[in-house]
């Protein structure tokens, strides 16, 4: 499939996808948003893909943010709309997808770009990245699910004067924060996004798959995350994976997982 705003690369079993808006910071726009979420659901439907790794295109930007143009004269309605959409087709699609996504934050990760990297599974970022909330200084909140992910991540208290204060921090604070896991320097982030991936992508993607539903269930309204993950167990018991794990820890041997 052809797009107009971002880039997929593919080697072995992992997929890098590019944002690829350099003009405009990579900021979200309808366009890129629908074809984020399409090519998302594309590899994740590809057995080959084992990993997929999200950053933006050249060293300033993640995602700088949404495209303001495209909403400033919304209604209520309008705007109620506007952020179904965006959680519907891709911020709850990266968040559940049961292929691994590490987001890559090279740069500016502000508004909807922080949103979207705290939708992937897990964040490195470069040591010139920004990230932030600063919706508040337009009249407006985080709408795709920044409210929310961002206390998850970092705590209620930290998130509150994130987003009441529009602060934007660097890397090392949001390393501390326990927003992102590792800092490089951005010459380093993708090959060290790719050697996390290389782990990823040995084990077994039927148990990550499981491992990713029943993490998620415990941060789901409604659900009780150790009754999901006793429910994920135990279908582990019926897969080929859980054979050939268990069976190569007998024979003292490396498995080779089919993935089923």
């Amino acid at each position: 499939m052809n797009y107009n705003n971002i880039i997929v690369e593919t080697e072995e079993n992992i997929a890098v996808l590019i944002i690829n808006r350099p003009n405009q910071l990579s900021a979200l726009n309808s366009e890129t948003i629908a074809e984020l979420g399409a090519a998302f659901k594309s590899l994740e439907a590809n057995n080959i893909i084992k990993a997929i790794i999200l950053t933006g295109s050249g060293t300033k930007a993640f995602v700088a943010g949404a495209d303001i143009k495209e909403f400033y004269q919304f209604d209520v309605e309008e705007g109620k709309k506007l952020a179904v959409k965006g959680h519907q087709s891709l911020f709850d699609v990266v968040a559940n997808l049961t292929t691994p996504v590490i987001g890559a934050v090279n740069g500016f990760a502000l508004g909807g770009g922080l949103e979207l990297a705290m939708s992937c599974h897990f964040r490195l970022a470069s040591d010139n990245a920004k990230l932030g909330l600063p919706e508040v200084t337009l009249g407006v909140i985080p709408g795709y699910g920044g409210t929310q992910r961002l206390a998850q991540l970092v705590g209620k208290g930290r998130a509150m004067e994130m987003i009441m204060t529009a602060k934007m921090i660097g890397a090392q604070e949001a390393l501390n924060y326990g927003l992102i896991n590792q800092v490089t320097t951005q010459e380093e982030l993708l090959d060290t996004c790719k050697k996390i991936a290389l782990k990823i992508v040995k084990n077994s993607s039927v148990a990550i798959a499981s491992a990713i539903r029943a993490i998620n269930a415990g941060y789901t309204d409604g659900v009780n995350g150790f009754d999901a993950e006793i429910e994920e167990f135990g279908k582990c018991f019926g897969t080929d994976d859980f054979k050939e794990g268990t069976t190569a820890f007998i024979e003292k041997r490396k498995a080779d997982f089919p993935g089923k």
